[in-house]
């Protein structure tokens, strides 16, 4: 049986050793890959196990264990993750797909996370990690570039200055 938690690898090998305490994970991500396996599975235990001494007191244990009970988990996608075996603080953003009484939903959360006696803890989240960043399509115009309108003179002077109609 594939993890649920996307590597493709078998769940033995993956994130089952984590869950059942043989293992701890060494980054940041397999840290969140094991907790959302632990989601498909309804294990509260590795959740709360795997929660920051800081934070794990605002954990609500009956209502997050309902929602992993009461959900198909669909998928996991990881949006972008840092922090590894040698670092001390990390974030991973993504996006977790699952279906409850409501229909199809999506989970997107940017996750803290902190090293402890060299294991990683998950600390707090904050939705909609991973949002695309949007860019500017056309260069920026600079104050001393020329206007944009022909005049030919800068355009700080033209339509830059403050009041001018763009």
């Amino acid at each position: 049986m594939n993890c649920p938690c996307g590597t493709g690898a078998a769940f033995e090998q993956c994130c089952a050793p984590f869950l059942a305490g043989a293992a701890f994970p060494e980054t940041t991500e397999q840290l969140m890959r094991s907790r959302y396996s632990a989601f498909t599975r309804a294990d509260i235990g590795y959740v709360v196990r795997t929660h920051h001494p800081s934070t794990v007191g605002e954990v609500d244990e009956k209502a997050t264990h309902d929602w992993m009970r009461t959900s198909e988990w669909k998928g996991l996608e990881i949006l972008s993750s840092k922090g590894g075996a040698e670092d001390l603080t990390g974030r991973v953003d993504f996006v977790a797909r699952y279906t409850d009484k409501r229909g199809d939903q999506e989970h997107r959360e940017s996750s803290m996370f902190k090293k402890k006696n060299g294991r990683w803890y998950y600390v707090d989240g904050k939705p909609g990690g991973g949002g695309e960043t949007l860019r500017r399509e056309a260069p920026k115009v600079g104050r001393n570039d020329p206007c944009h309108c022909g005049s030919g003179k800068k355009f700080k002077k033209c339509h830059g200055r403050p009041g001018a109609r763009a």
